[in-house]
């Protein structure tokens, strides 16, 4: 996987265009990804990354960082295995992902495209 570019509610993901939220996995995108509460992240929104054998976690909190990322939901995905979770604004968000494929993390992504 590889993010080929970003902006405001866009990002393109192996050549593939996307126009909302979405979750990069090691071999998948899960598109339209979706929140219960929109701009507060909760463990629920990430059942699909919880069982995947990921060594960190970069989580994209929109363009202006407006997403929240609760302490208690890194701390509970620390406890679930998780050794990194990285929280940034998307732009840096997806630079850093790009730059974990290169080293051959095992990485998943989760990215909120506006805000």
């Amino acid at each position: 996987m590889r993010i080929d570019e970003y902006d405001f509610g866009r990002i393109v993901v192996n050549g593939k265009e996307y126009r909302r939220d979405l979750i990069i996995l090691p071999d998948k995108v899960i598109p339209n990804w979706w929140r219960r509460e929109g701009h507060s992240l909760c463990v629920d929104d990430l059942k699909a990354i919880i069982n995947e054998p990921i060594e960190v976690l970069v989580i994209g909190t929109g363009y202006y960082g407006v997403m929240r990322v609760p302490n208690e939901v890194i701390e509970e995905l620390k406890r679930r295995g998780i050794r990194e979770i990285i929280v940034k604004p998307t732009r840096e968000a997806c630079n850093i992902f790009n730059e974990l494929i290169k080293k051959g993390v095992r990485v998943c992504a989760a990215l909120h495209l506006t805000c």
